[in-house]
C-alpha cells in the first residue's frame, strides 16, 4: 500500500498545484494504462513467470519518475500555481479520477490470473502424457487370472485366443510382464493376413526367401529352429538373436517357416486402394470362423511347408525391386495414404522453408503433442526431404504386394510384421553402466550430468550422393 500511496500523492500534487497543462496530465495516465495493459497481457500469455510482476512495478515507478521530472521542470517555469490554469479549478474531479484509476490498475497486478493461461505448454503436455501413460498401463495388465485374461481377449479382439494361450499367460506372469491384455500392435501387424488363405500365406513366405531378396529363412520343426541358406554371413547374428529370443518357449511354437528382413529398412508398402480392399476382406475373409475355439494347432504342419521345396538364393523373385539410393517417399512412403491427403497431392519444392502447416496437426505451438499422429506421413509432405530413408535409403528392396516379412522396425504406412530387435539379445549394443567412478563405463547420477546433447555414431540412415545429407535427421541434429 505504500507503493499505491506514493502514486496517489504524486497525482494529488499535480492536480492541486496545477502547474501542468491539462493535455500533459491526461497523457500520463493514458501512457501508464498502456504500460499496465501490455505488461498484464504479456504476463497472462505466459511470457512472464509468477515473480515477474516486479517488472510491471518498475515500469510504473518509471512513469512516476517522469511525472516528478515534468513537475519540477514546470514549477521552475511557473514558480507557483497560476490562477489561469485550466486544471486548477478541476483538482477534486481529477484527483478522484486518478485515485480510481490507480486502484483499478493496482488490482490488475494482484488479481490472480487463470492458472491455465499462466501454465507453460510443456506442463500441460507432460500432465496429459503422464495420465495417458498411467491409463495405458492399467488397461495393459488389468487381468489377474487366466480366465479373466481369456475373456478380455475375446472382448477386445472378437475372437478366442490362439492355442497355447495358457502357456503364454504363465510365461508372462512368471516374469512380471506389464503387458497381459494389450495385443494391439500385434493385431495391427497381422490384420491384413486374415484376408489371405493359409496356403497362400505359406506360398508368399516361400517366394520372399532369397539371398538377392535379402529375406532370411528360419525353419521350426518339432521344437527346434534352423537357419536357412539364404542368410548372408554378415547378418547371421540377426537369426541367432531370434533363436535366442525363442529358446525358452520354442517347444510351444508349431512347425512353420518365417522370413526375416536382414536390412534396417522396411519392405512392404501397399497402395491405398489395395490396402482398403485387404482391410475389408480381412473382416469377412476366408479364415477360420471367429467363434471356433482351437486347443491345438493343426496336424502334419511340416508337410504343408515341405512341399514348397527350397528357393533359389541367386534368383531375384518378382515381389521385390531394388530401390536403393532412390527417393522413396512418393513411391512407397506415402503410397498407403488416401489420394486426397497432402502427402499424395502436394509437393514441397522449396525444402529450405519450414512447413508449419505440416507439423501443426500434431503440435501445440512448437511442441509435439500427439506422437502417434506425428508418425503419419499423410499430412506431412515435407518428410520427403527430412529423413535419409525417404531421401536416399542405403539398402531398400520393397514391394507393393503383401508378403509376410518380419522386420525390426518400420515407418508408418508399411505392412511389415514387427519383432523385437535381436541387437538387445546378441550384445551388439550393450549398455552396461557402472556406479563406480573409477570404471570405464562410469554413469554418474542424473543430477551430476552436464547439460549437453550430441549425436555420436554412424550416419547409416541413408547415402548422400548429391547433398541429401542436409535433410537427414542425424546430420541436422
Amino acid at each position: 500500500m505504500q507503493f499505491l500511496g506514493l502514486l496517489l500523492d504524486t497525482f494529488i500534487l499535480i492536480a492541486t498545484h496545477g502547474p501542468l497543462h491539462l493535455s500533459m496530465c491526461m497523457y500520463i495516465p493514458i501512457a501508464y494504462a498502456n504500460v499496465i495493459q501490455l505488461a498484464q497481457s504479456t504476463h497472462e500469455a505466459g511470457l512472464f513467470l509468477d515473480g515477474d510482476s516486479s517488472i510491471i512495478k518498475r515500469l510504473v515507478a518509471l512513469t512516476v519518475s517522469a511525472i516528478f521530472y515534468l513537475q519540477i521542470s514546470q514549477s521552475k517555469k511557473n514558480q507557483g500555481p497560476s490562477p489561469k490554469s485550466r486544471l486548477y479549478g478541476r483538482a477534486p474531479f481529477f484527483t478522484t479520477f486518478c485515485a480510481a484509476f490507480l486502484l483499478w490498475s493496482w488490482s490488475l497486478l494482484h488479481y490472480p490470473a487463470n492458472e491455465g493461461t499462466r501454465m507453460h505448454p510443456l506442463d500441460g503436455l507432460l500432465s496429459a502424457a503422464s495420465a495417458q501413460h498411467d491409463a495405458w498401463l492399467q488397461q495393459a495388465s488389468a487381468s489377474k487370472t487366466l480366465d479373466v485374461c481369456t475373456a478380455e481377449y475375446r472382448r477386445r479382439y472378437k475372437r478366442p485366443p490362439p492355442p497355447g494361450f495358457d502357456a503364454w499367460y504363465r510365461y508372462a506372469t512368471e516374469r512380471s510382464s506389464i503387458i497381459i491384455d494389450d495385443f494391439d500392435n500385434l493385431m495391427d501387424d497381422l490384420q491384413l493376413f486374415w484376408a489371405i488363405r493359409p496356403a497362400e500365406i505359406r506360398k508368399r513366405t516361400h517366394l520372399a526367401f532369397g539371398d538377392w531378396n535379402e529375406v532370411a529363412k528360419l525353419s521350426i520343426r518339432s521344437g527346434k529352429a534352423e537357419i536357412g541358406p539364404e542368410v548372408k554371413p554378415t547378418h547371421r547374428w540377426m537369426l541367432d538373436g531370434v533363436i535366442a529370443m525363442m529358446s525358452n518357449y520354442i517347444d510351444q511354437i508349431p512347425d512353420m517357416d518365417l522370413g526375416f528382413n536382414i536390412n534396417d529398412e522396411p519392405r512392404i508398402a501397399i497402395p491405398y486402394d489395395d490396402l482398403q480392399g485387404l482391410l475389408k476382406a480381412s473382416a469377412i475373409g476366408p479364415h477360420i470362423a471367429k467363434d471356433t475355439v482351437l486347443n491345438e494347432f493343426s496336424k502334419d504342419r511340416a508337410a504343408s511347408w515341405n512341399f514348397l521345396g527350397s528357393s533359389d538364393p541367386e534368383t531375384p523373385n518378382a515381389p521385390f525391386t531394388d530401390q536403393s539410393f532412390l527417393p522413396s517417399f512418393h513411391t512407397y512412403g506415402s503410397i498407403s495414404c488416401p489420394r486426397s491427403s497432402r502427402a499424395r497431392r502436394s509437393y514441397l519444392w522449396d525444402n529450405r522453408a519450414l512447413c508449419t502447416t505440416c507439423f501443426a496437426p500434431h503440435s501445440t505451438g512448437v511442441f509435439l503433442s500427439n506422437w502417434t499422429l506425428s508418425a503419419s506421413p499423410c499430412h506431412q509432405p515435407d518428410l520427403a526431404h527430412l529423413h535419409g530413408f525417404y531421401l536416399s535409403p542405403a539398402a531398400f528392396k520393397p514391394s507393393h504386394s503383401l508378403y509376410p516379412v518380419f522386420s525390426q522396425s518400420k515407418a508408418n504406412g508399411y505392412a511389415d510384421i514387427r519383432y523385437p530387435s535381436p541387437w538387445n539379445y546378441m550384445d551388439k549394443a550393450m549398455y552396461a553402466p557402472s556406479p563406480n567412478a573409477s570404471d570405464l563405463h562410469y554413469d554418474p547420477p542424473f543430477s551430476e550430468k552436464s547439460d549437453t546433447l550430441f549425436w555420436r555414431g554412424a550416419t547409416s540412415e541413408g547415402l548422400s550422393r548429391f547433398g541429401e545429407w542436409q535433410g537427414m535427421a542425424r546430420q541436422r541434429l
